[in-house]
Formats: structure tokens, C-alpha cells, sequence
């Protein structure tokens, strides 16, 4: 099959551009023909044109800057418009439905080419939009906007991928034919990203070799990294020489709690030795309908490199730790996530049996080369 995808993120930045990119990686390995169209971290006038892991990877012009730089601009969505028009694929698959992504996936469809619509968060009507720090002002006016692009469309797709269940039945309830949806969740990196001696990785890292050490990777919304810092701070009151690494980026102030380390953007080797010198990782979710929607991509990362998990109980984790000893789930309040990481921290034991069952989930359920196998199967059942 002849495949393009099209993604509203900055290439190689944000979650949904790794979900498309793997997805095509996956598809080249099955011998598909694939390109991908995402956003040029810079360019304002002209294509960028690379081949990476068998993807034609295009990253597009745009003038807008910033949160504005995420599928918003005109000039981005008209040079994508010139781009498709005669094209010859056999599927268009549209990663969400911002402008840049949802006007050139439509125009393909009205010369005939199947298309399939992804959805990998919950933005619009109370979701992701209200969290971010954004404003009331921005909220104010890109609420509607998000909500309707990310709702008007889904019916026109031939079929359907959404990440979580909670997607599935937004998609359902805004009269999608159930057959015509395939879930699929984000998935591990299971060659990238794999188990590491935790002594050699303190060591490497100059840190404590007794010391208990919790881990957060990636960015933090405001209501989450509340959660997390609160949990911290009950985590100290029983183990006070206990740390909490927060691995990359995380956008977020951090208040004056001792014990909290900070890494910064760190090389992909370096990224690895914090994650193995963790004794669990740390996933705190408020129960909201954001979180509901999405699948938190840092619990892949987590599981490929077999650090057992403390995670709130919301969405389709719930699930995944009713189905997996990898960690202990449990209400999104700071004292019983707390609790959780302190009792599994007094067993070390256990701590190496849920690490080896959470590095099994991503590699026998969560590996991209199984999911692109189903992804395959839903274009096939979709074109038939």
C-alpha cells in the first residue's frame, strides 16, 4: 500500500508525532510505501524532504511560533493542500484534526482515497485545553475551535484509531459505526529503550546506591504535577532521604521540597541511566476527563525499561494493572500513592518481579511491531 500520514506536531516533538512516526516505521517494515507529513521545527518557506527508517518524512513550512506552531497556521495547511493534490495513495491517515492535518486529509477524500482518522487525546469540551497553561483568554477562544474540528469530521472517515477507550465511545456517541474503530494504545520502544543495572546506573549518575529514588519523566500539567509534588511530600514523611528524579523537560515550577533532582534535556544514553537507576516510577493522574482520554506515553518508557509503576487508577491504566503485576494503581489522592510507592519500596523482591513482568507487557502487548500489525489488519478490513 501506497500510505500517508499526516501529523500537526513539530517533527520529532509531542506524543502524536511518535505515535505516526513508529506507526509508519512499522508499516515500511511490511514492505508499505509510506509518507509522512509533520511541521519543520524552523523552515517558514519550503519542504524538507529525508528518508528515516524506511518513512519519507517531509517536514512542512509554517509561520506560526510557539504553542502556535502545533497545526493552526494557513500557509502550513495551503502548502500541504498543493502537496496532496494529485497524489496517489492508497490510504490517508490523519493523526487528529487540527487544520494543517484535517483540510488536506478531506480534500484526498473527495477524490476518493479512504481515510482514517486518529484520535489520541481528549482536547476539546472540559479536556486537555483546561489544563494546559494556556490562559482563560486562549481558552476561552480555542475551546470551541478544538472541540468542533476535533468532533465535525470523524464521521466522514472510512475508519477510525483511538488510543483509549474513553475516545471510543466519544466516537461512537458522535455516531461512528463501532466496527469501523480499532483501538490501539501508544506503544514501546522496546529496541531503544531496555533495562539497565541499577548500582551501574547510580553509579555512572553519582547517585546515593541506598537512598530509595522515584522517577517522573517528561512534561507535567498543572493538575499532575501538583499530585506528584504532594505525593512527594508524603513519600518523605516515610522515607526521608528518599529522592525523586524528574527526567527531561518538564515545564513546570517546582517548589521548594528537598530531595527533588532535576535533569534537564539529556542525551538518549543519559535519559537511559536515570530511568535505570530508579527503583520504580511514578505516574500520578487526577481523575479528570482529560486523563481519561489519553494514554499517558511515559508508561511505555517505563515498562521497556522494567521499572516497576505507581500509577492512579484512572482510564485504561486501570486495566492494564488489573491484567499485569508490573506495580500497584491506586486512587488519584497524594496519601494513597504515597502509601503505594512506600510499601512496594520495602520489597525489594517484588519490586524485581513487577520490573521483569513490566519490561514482558512491552515486549509481548506494547511493542509498536505488534500494534503495526493491527494497524495493518484495521487498513485492510477498511479498504476492503
Amino acid at each position: 500500500m501506497r500510505i500517508l500520514m499526516l501529523n500537526h506536531n513539530v517533527a520529532h516533538s509531542g506524543g502524536t508525532f511518535f505515535r505516526a512516526y513508529h506507526f509508519g516505521r512499522e508499516m515500511a517494515r511490511r514492505g508499505h510505501e509510506v509518507t509522512l507529513l509533520t511541521i519543520s521545527p524552523r523552515r517558514r518557506f519550503g519542504f524538507k524532504r529525508e528518508m528515516d527508517a524506511g518513512v519519507q518524512l517531509i517536514e512542512t513550512p509554517d509561520w506560526l511560533w510557539g504553542r502556535g506552531r502545533t497545526g493552526w497556521d494557513m500557509w502550513d495547511t495551503l502548502r500541504r493542500l498543493s502537496y496532496v493534490r494529485g497524489g496517489r495513495w492508497d490510504v490517508v491517515h490523519a493523526f487528529d484534526s487540527r487544520p494543517v492535518v484535517i483540510f488536506p486529509a478531506l480534500s484526498l477524500r473527495r477524490h476518493g482515497i479512504p481515510l482514517i482518522l486518529d484520535w489520541a487525546d481528549w482536547w476539546g469540551r472540559g479536556g486537555t485545553i483546561t489544563e494546559r497553561p494556556t490562559g482563560a483568554a486562549v481558552r476561552f477562544l480555542f475551546g470551541p475551535i478544538e472541540t468542533y474540528l476535533e468532533e465535525t469530521f470523524r464521521t466522514r472517515a472510512h475508519g477510525t484509531t483511538v488510543i483509549s477507550s474513553a475516545l471510543r465511545e466519544r466516537a461512537i456517541s458522535l455516531g461512528v459505526c463501532d466496527k469501523s474503530i480499532a483501538l490501539i494504545p501508544q506503544g514501546s520502544d522496546v529496541e531503544k529503550v531496555k533495562p539497565l543495572a541499577k548500582d551501574e546506573c547510580r553509579r555512572a549518575l553519582g547517585l546515593p546506591l541506598k537512598a530509595a529514588i522515584v522517577a517522573y519523566i517528561g512534561v507535567l500539567n498543572n493538575s499532575d504535577a501538583e499530585l506528584l509534588f504532594s505525593t512527594f511530600e508524603h513519600l518523605l514523611k516515610m522515607r526521608p532521604r528518599c529522592r525523586l528524579l524528574l527526567i527531561g523537560n518538564h515545564k513546570t515550577r517546582v517548589p521548594e521540597i528537598p530531595g527533588i533532582l532535576e535533569t534537564g534535556f539529556l542525551s538518549h544514553e543519559k535519559y537511559l541511566e536515570h530511568l535505570g537507576a530508579s527503583d520504580l516510577c511514578l505516574l500520578p493522574l487526577k481523575d479528570t476527563i482529560s486523563s481519561r482520554g489519553r494514554w499517558p506515553s511515559k508508561i511505555n518508557d517505563y515498562l521497556a525499561a522494567g521499572r516497576p509503576i505507581v500509577a492512579s487508577a484512572v482510564g485504561d491504566i486501570r486495566q492494564l494493572f488489573e491484567q499485569h503485576l508490573i506495580g500497584q494503581a491506586t486512587t488519584d489522592n497524594p496519601e494513597s500513592l504515597a502509601e503505594a510507592a512506600n510499601a512496594l519500596l520495602s520489597d525489594e523482591s517484588l519490586l524485581e518481579v513487577m520490573g521483569q513482568n513490566a519490561r514482558r507487557v512491552a515486549e509481548n502487548e506494547l511493542n509498536w511491531s505488534i500494534l503495526g500489525e493491527q494497524l495493518e489488519a484495521h487498513y485492510l478490513a477498511m479498504l476492503r
